[in-house]
């Protein structure tokens, strides 16, 4: 079928031109009231795809950009771990009011809406110190936070957003991205390896490479017996003369890629690691 010079032009003028005689659609409000049943509560409906997967991904971008602040979004991560929400309830805790729950329809009691776990936040407050409370160094923050207690638990990311200023979307947002944070408590043996270009240049790729075919798992997956996990770690640019390896957080030293699977091999048995300078 041959183009035809300005036929989108024309077609544009077209549909323009009906649409300017035909009938309106907008709603002069408060002008004009729409008739509203008495029992309107005015709870979205979140659509869903051809998959049967909810289209809204809880991103949280339309309540943070709205001007009054009147939208409160809840939902649930993507393994289903726990509640994360946005809105004034994150801002005063109304989520945990039961005339709260009942006006946004949720039947009373809640159990996504429990409290999370607590924390002792005197590590972390220390970090943040440290850190001037800047959420410019939040990734920083966040990975220092993973050293002291292991994971990111619910509690230390909505004290960072408290204490930093930054939106609890964002925090989770970052904790998220990342393939060296982990959001669950580590089960197993942890295997990580560094993917700066200084340790891609000594064969970071290789061994990462070996490590995912023996592990049977991609970065942040583990095997399926559940006893080793491959992550990422960083190096902060001052890496050794090799690949940085880390096991349980522990630099393994120099490691080529058959060393470092015959080390998963032996994780995945059930053997104790051997050690290495």
């Amino acid at each position: 079928m041959s183009l035809v010079p300005g036929l989108g032009v024309l077609k544009g003028l077209a549909r323009t031109l009906r649409n300017s005689v035909g009938r309106r659609q907008t709603v002069q409000y408060p002008e004009v009231v729409q008739p509203i049943s008495p029992r309107h509560r005015g709870r979205l409906v979140l659509l869903y795809d051809e998959a049967g997967a909810l289209k809204c991904e809880t991103c949280f971008q339309c309540a943070q950009a709205c001007p009054i602040e009147c939208i409160d979004m809840g939902g649930v991560d993507t393994k289903s771990r726990f509640h994360v929400h946005w809105g004034p309830a994150e801002q005063y805790a109304e989520r945990r009011e039961e005339s709260a729950l009942r006006r946004s329809g949720r039947p009373v009691p809640d159990p996504t809406a429990e409290a999370f776990e607590p924390l002792d936040t005197g590590a972390l407050d220390g970090i943040l110190q440290d850190e001037d409370y800047d959420p410019r160094h939040m990734l920083r923050i966040l990975a220092r936070t993973q050293e002291t207690y292991g994971y990111l638990p619910v509690a230390a990311l909505k004290h960072i957003s408290h204490a930093t200023g930054a939106w609890y979307s964002e925090v989770y947002g970052t904790a998220t991205f990342y393939d060296q944070l982990r959001l669950a408590p580590p089960s197993g043996h942890t295997l990580a390896v560094c993917r700066c270009p200084k340790c891609a240049f000594h064969g970071a790729g290789r061994i990462l490479y070996a490590l995912e075919e023996v592990v049977g798992a991609p970065i942040g997956g583990m095997s399926p017996e559940g006893a080793v996990r491959i992550e990422t770690t960083d190096c902060h640019g001052d890496p050794p003369d090799a690949a940085l390896v880390t096991l349980d957080g522990q630099p393994q030293g120099r490691l080529t890629p058959k060393a470092a699977a015959e080390l998963a091999s032996r994780l995945r048995a059930g053997h104790a690691p051997r050690g290495r300078a």
